[in-house]
This record gives structure tokens, sequence and C-alpha cells, in this order.
């Protein structure tokens, strides 16, 4: 790439704000993921019993619905994150393109 061009890119203020923006959302949606994970990882650790206690008087445990509830976290995540980039940040960097090209 053109050095004069990835300075171009550099110094726009919509790539200035795509990198903060995106940056930002991506480590909250880090740390959300981080938390429901680690926080399933430590109860299966230190509340064993919890998990293993049935709900209601079927055969369903709670272990099997927290597990549940990280993956669908996961999905929803992911989702949420893909919704937001091919809105905002789509938008963002068709403006730096059309700026500097």
């Amino acid at each position: 790439m053109e050095e004069n061009l990835v300075q171009k890119i550099v110094a726009n203020p919509n790539y200035q704000k795509l990198v903060r923006v995106r940056t930002v959302f991506g480590w909250t949606l880090t740390a959300m993921m981080m938390i429901v994970y680690y926080g399933f990882i430590l109860l299966i650790a230190f509340d064993k019993e919890l998990l293993a206690a049935r709900v209601g008087a079927g055969v369903l445990t709670w272990g099997i619905s927290v597990g549940l509830f990280v993956i669908v976290f996961t999905v929803l995540v992911t989702g949420i994150y893909v919704w937001r980039a091919n809105q905002q940040f789509d938008e963002l960097t068709d403006a730096i393109r059309r700026e500097v090209l």
C-alpha cells in the first residue's frame, strides 16, 4: 500500500472514530463474554451441588440450563457484533473510502 494513502487513511477523522468505537465495543462484548464464561466455570468449580440440582420435578438440571444459557449468550453476542458491524462500521468504512480515494 502506498505510504501516502496510509497516511490519508490514518489522518481521516472517520477512521479514527471507527477504530475508537470498534475497539470499545469489541472490548465491552469481550468483557461480557468473559464474565459469563468464567462465571460458569467458577460455578462448576465451587458449587457443583447447585448445578446438579433439578429444575422443577423433571430431569433438567441447573447445570444444563446455565450451560445452554452460555451457548445462547455467545450466539447473541456474535449476532449483536455482526449487526452493528453491518450498520455503523460499514457506513464509516464506506465514508473513509469515499473521502480518501
